[in-house]
């Protein structure tokens, strides 16, 4: 027997935030957090038609061809990530190269990185090097579409771009999804990192600064996500305490310096380089104009810098089912 009439006008209004409560509680059981395979080819994947520039397609077959020397593949995801971080050194830093106009869309673009797709391209070419894509280079559209997926996997939500809302805006976000893929290993608890469930909502309070939330749709599911990230939580080591476990650092090892900017979890993107048994951050920094390696020890530089706190870490892993030549995401 359908409801009477009285019934839906007065619980119409508890609809809407009875949504949300059962959205939040969907996102804590799920996505980003929990470890799920990755689908073997998701939705979107290019049929293998060259689309690059030639620009980028050349510095990509150069980093290729010099990172993959004969001991490439048998190297540990972190080495070959500082092997191929230090190629890039040089590279122009430039700020907001994903943000294109008009719909969301997988930016490639090796001439310019700011600090997150510098990290993201690292891995995307290591995981290309250690896959043999190096033997293959002469099918440049198929190789292009194996390498879109990689980055589809580590720069979006589900290895599917459904929008604006479907990009790991956060770096916090960016961690937890990449460990739920079994891509990283998050090591902040494991180094004595505190637990810090400090707001998260830089971007809803800032719409402003963000053309895409000037959709309310948009804006709505940014909001959503933060509230699931706050809930989270996320171990932080301190700056005072950075010295301390510098040892236990490796090469490629994914250092996200935090924030102190009241909703926003990290400020910077980078690379542990040890050099001379000290550890260096290999990065593209905004104060610079390239990647470049820094002059201070990672410790000391989270130091001397007032807007950062402190570090979260997360170490690198080889994808899955790359024995078989097969990357998360469909890169095959």
């Amino acid at each position: 027997m359908p409801p009477d009439r009285g019934f839906l006008v007065r619980y119409r209004a508890l609809l809407g935030p009875l949504a949300v409560v059962l959205l939040f509680f969907a996102g804590m059981r799920w996505s980003p957090f929990e470890p799920h395979p990755l689908p073997a080819d998701p939705s979107g994947t290019p049929g293998g038609e060259v689309t690059w520039a030639n620009e980028d397609w050349a510095l990509f077959d150069r980093t290729v061809r010099t990172a993959s020397t004969t001991d490439a593949a048998a190297l540990p995801m972190g080495e070959l990530m500082a092997r191929v971080g230090r190629l890039l050194v040089g590279t122009p830093y430039v700020p907001g190269t994903l943000e294109v106009e008009g719909e969301e869309r997988l930016v490639v673009d090796f001439t310019g990185l700011d600090c997150v797709t510098f990290v993201e391209n690292v891995y995307a070419i290591a995981t290309a090097v250690k896959a043999g894509v190096v033997t293959r280079l002469d099918d440049r559209g198929s190789v292009e579409g194996e390498y879109e997926r990689m980055l589809r996997a580590l720069r979006y939500r589900g290895n599917t771009i459904s929008g604006y809302p479907s990009r790991l805006h956060y770096f916090s976000d960016w961690i937890a999804d990449a460990e739920a893929k079994l891509l990283v290993e998050d090591l902040g608890e494991e180094l004595g990192g505190e637990l810090d469930r400090g707001p998260i909502d830089f971007m809803s309070t800032h719409p402003e600064a963000y053309r895409q939330l000037a959709d309310p749709e948009n804006l709505e599911a940014i909001r959503l996500i933060e509230r699931l990230l706050t809930a989270r939580g996320r171990y932080v080591i301190p700056e005072d305490r950075i010295a301390a476990i510098e040892g236990r650092l490796r090469n490629g090892d994914i250092v996200a310096a935090t924030s102190t900017i009241d909703g926003l979890d990290v400020a910077h993107v980078g690379l542990v380089l040890r050099i001379d048994g000290a550890v260096r951050l290999l990065h593209a920094p905004l104060v610079g104009d390239s990647v470049q390696v820094s002059e201070r020890s990672l410790s000391d530089r989270i130091l001397a810098i007032e807007g950062q706190d402190g570090i979260m870490v997360a170490r690198p892993l080889a994808p899955p089912l790359l024995d078989s030549s097969r990357i998360p995401g469909g890169l095959r």
